[in-house]
């Protein structure tokens, strides 16, 4: 992921290099996602938000997290159909997803091999591969 400092002239700079105008609400957003670099939910990216002044709807955090996506600024992260999380890691890697705690923690591309992809269609190209390892705490032993 490319190094940046999180103050708000650098995160004016990503988000205009992406063509993204950097409004006020975009630049929380922005700052809320990374800040820390974590996997968050739009719904908890709207809470963080919102902590200060309650002044962004959830139509434009979901917007503005499309537009970001849409742009390459940040990616989706599918663990199952009700529960998506936006990931500002866009260089290629994969992820661990603990069903328990709906934690997710990043996996480098290079930590795993894929083999024996299908053959495309003609005049399609893989455009990425994603894999997402769910894990939850064993069971103990009946015994």
């Amino acid at each position: 992921m490319e190094a940046i400092s999180y103050n708000r002239p650098s995160l004016t700079a990503l988000l205009r290099r992406h063509g993204i105008a950097p409004t006020h609400q975009r630049l929380e957003i922005a700052q809320v996602l990374f800040g820390r670099c974590h996997h968050l939910s739009a719904d908890q990216i709207l809470a963080r938000v919102n902590e200060q002044h309650a002044e962004t709807s959830k139509a434009t955090v979901y917007n503005t997290l499309n537009l970001f996506c849409d742009r390459g600024l940040i990616r989706e992260v599918i663990v199952d159909p009700k529960r998506v999380f936006y990931d500002p890691n866009t260089d290629p890697h994969h992820h661990l997803y603990n069903v328990d705690t709906g934690e997710i923690t990043d996996i480098h591309a290079g930590a795993l091999s894929v083999s024996g992809l299908p053959e495309l269609p003609p005049g399609m190209v893989t455009e990425g591969v994603d894999i997402i390892v769910r894990m939850r705490a064993s069971s103990p032993s009946v015994g």
